[in-house]
């Protein structure tokens, strides 16, 4: 989910948080399904907060960009990933968190409805107006 070198750092999070919470496993659910989950809920949270610290250093970006004049949007149509940024910035949390590991990371609907603790209806629900939103605030960046 986060790639190789946050990995190793996520991965002996994991351990320490399990360490610190053990007293908090009921045993509701095998060992295995409670650390899998502590584990899934640590990437997301990684992931969600490196998409904010991205967030902000494209905006920063985009302050100190001088834009030649007259332009604005995308050249000839073409999408760059600044309004990229600013389209996936803009959608709901949950579209955008499903979107994300859905279309960006490559995982199926029934691994995000694990993940989420979502049906897969419900991953599929949100990724389709996720996609209708980027969508629209594509084409309303394009035609500008």
């Amino acid at each position: 989910m986060v790639g190789r070198p946050d990995a190793e750092d996520l991965l002996q999070e994991i351990f320490l948080t399990a360490h610190r919470k053990l007293a908090q496993y009921k045993g509701d659910s095998s060992l295995g399904t409670w650390l899998f989950r502590l584990g899934a809920n640590l990437c997301i949270d990684h992931l969600r907060s490196r998409g904010a610290r991205l967030s902000q250093l494209s905006d920063a970006m985009d302050d100190d960009f001088d834009a030649p004049p007259g332009a604005s949007g995308p050249v000839l149509g073409v999408v760059d990933r600044l309004d990229l940024d600013r389209a996936l910035a803009g959608l709901p949390p949950g579209c955008r968190t499903v979107f994300v590991l859905h279309d960006v990371e490559g995982f199926e609907h029934r691994e995000i409805g694990e993940l989420l603790n979502i049906s897969d209806g419900t991953s599929k629900s949100q990724l389709h107006k996720a996609r209708l939103k980027l969508r629209a605030a594509l084409t309303r960046g394009v035609r500008n």
